[in-house]
């Protein structure tokens, strides 16, 4: 699946970040996830990003190009939130080979399940905005436990 979405300015309400996720849409052809880690690498040299989400269920790119946007962006201190709808074998190595070379996370979800990712997307908010200590005070759920298991920034 390819995400289509123009780029927009930066937002820090919850409300206006729905507003915008509402517009984006999806449609079958090829996957450009370089093209969103490197997207990230320039954005972060103007203005901090405190973390990258990607939600993806297929990888056709070359590995060895988005490992060394991960690294950079690992290096930057960008970590990458891959979250895979589905288990795919080969996608799953990939994605995470990116989360671990930028100090991420992969995990799996249900395909159709809004609610787990839903959890997700809320919890890698809460350590964008509070680091750690954000999930230590919410540590009960499963993606709080698996961000948990992250090395401290």
């Amino acid at each position: 699946m390819l995400l289509i979405a123009d780029t927009s300015d930066w937002v820090s309400d919850g409300r206006a970040l729905a507003e915008k996720m509402r517009e984006v849409h999806c449609i079958t052809g090829f996957i450009q996830i370089g093209k969103v880690l490197a997207h990230a690498l320039r954005e972060n040299q103007c203005q901090k990003i405190q973390a990258l989400v990607f939600v993806g269920d297929a990888m056709e790119e070359r590995e060895e190009t988005l490992f060394a946007i991960a690294r950079e962006l690992g290096a930057r201190g960008v970590p990458v939130f891959a979250f895979e709808e589905g288990d795919h074998p080969e996608v799953s190595r990939v994605f995470a080979e990116i989360a671990k070379l930028s100090k991420g996370a992969h995990c799996h979800f249900t395909p159709g399940a809004p609610r787990e990712l839903a959890e997700l997307l809320r919890t890698v908010a809460a350590y964008a905005a509070g680091g750690r200590e954000a999930l230590l005070a919410n540590k009960t759920g499963a993606a709080a436990k698996l961000l948990l298991q992250l090395p401290p920034r």
